[in-house]
């Protein structure tokens, strides 16, 4: 929203053919740790390679993330096994090399940062595969869009959430979408996606992630925020969007992000 606002100000200078510089004074919070948590076991892997990455909020106008260096952040699994993550150069990333997932096993995660304790369990969620990929041409509004249908069938009788996310490497570009088994329990469904910048022979990353249903409203409302943020400039601001982790030393100072941990099942799709 505070974008849009900017804009508004930059429209407004143009319009009057005004000189002046206008000054936006915005408050400045002590920085916040973000915490960028996910296990992510891919199908056929061993899983034993994760990351956990720490960073801190900055000033709206700034164009760099600070890291979050010096932290001492651990795992550990229902069984008492504890992985230690090690800081790669002072960069906020976090990495364990011999990590032990399995499927609905339980996790906790430690952060030690500035004398604070942070920490967040969640359970490793497996996934259904992606069993096959199907392409639309010449659809969306203008007909000027690809569509892209990536198949999975719904276990039945027991209730899950899906993260699908479409990833062009050539680009860069990532779009996430979040699915539940409401209405498809049990039935083969798709997840889809639409770009109208896709090409005969772009490389397509498909994702699909088993999440809990807390990670699923967590992602739903950060969704709403987005749209929220393209709208009306006017509009009320959106609120802070807080995830798992918990500050046990000092609630009031709670950190950004989530923690979670999931299979993923993995389709890598040529465009045609």
């Amino acid at each position: 929203m505070k974008k849009n606002l900017a804009i508004v100000f930059i429209g407004l200078l143009v319009f009057f053919n005004c000189e002046d510089v206008i000054q936006v004074d915005l408050e400045t919070a002590e920085p916040k740790l973000v915490i960028d948590g996910t296990l992510g076991w891919i199908k056929g892997t061993s899983g034993n390679r994760q990351e956990i990455k720490l960073t801190l909020t900055a000033p709206f106008f700034d164009t760099t993330i600070p890291p979050a260096t010096g932290a001492t952040v651990t795992v550990t699994d229902q069984n008492n096994n504890t992985f230690n993550f090690i800081e790669r150069d002072s960069s906020g990333v976090y990495r364990n090399n011999d990590f032990i997932p399995k499927l609905n096993g339980e996790y906790t995660l430690n952060v030690t940062y500035e004398n604070e304790t942070y920490t967040a369990t969640e359970v490793l969620t497996p996934v259904t595969d992606i069993e096959s990929v199907e392409e639309r041409n010449n659809v969306g509004f203008a007909g000027d869009e690809k569509e892209i249908r990536a198949f999975y069938t719904d276990p039945k009788g027991e209730k899950n959430f899906y993260l699908f996310e479409f990833i062009n490497p050539d680009t860069g570009i990532r779009n996430n979408e979040i699915y539940d088994d409401e209405f498809t329990d049990g039935n083969k469904t798709f997840a889809v996606y639409f770009d109208d910048d896709l090409k005969k022979g772009d490389t397509l990353f498909i994702v699909n992630e088993g999440i809990s249903k807390q990670f699923f409203e967590y992602v739903n409302v950060l969704l709403q925020q987005i749209n929220i943020e393209d709208g009306d400039p006017f509009e009320t601001q959106p609120a802070t969007v807080r995830g798992n982790c918990i500050n046990t030393t000092n609630p009031d100072n709670f950190p950004l992000g989530y923690f979670r941990a999931s299979e993923a099942s993995v389709f890598i799709h040529t465009v045609q």
